[in-house]
């Protein structure tokens, strides 16, 4: 990681899970979140996230996150 990726939008990777930041990917307003690690680099809705960055998506969106190997295992 270089400091010409990091930029004021990006999530810090020592994000406690209580400060996690909420992403809206095509979740409906009562869908239920779960908070997960990012194991790479990702954008949402044109806000990027670091690898390490603690991000709450909708339940489905982190299966998918997961099936495509963006989840970080602990």
């Amino acid at each position: 990681m270089t400091a010409k990726n990091l930029s004021p939008q990006s999530a810090t990777p020592e994000a406690p899970a209580a400060d996690a930041s909420s992403a809206r990917a095509t979740a409906p307003s009562n869908a239920p979140m779960e908070t997960v690690t990012l194991a790479n680099h990702l954008n949402i809705e044109g806000r990027s996230y670091l690898p390490g960055a603690k991000v709450r998506v909708s339940a489905d969106y982190a299966r998918r996150l997961r099936i495509s190997g963006y989840v970080a295992r602990t």
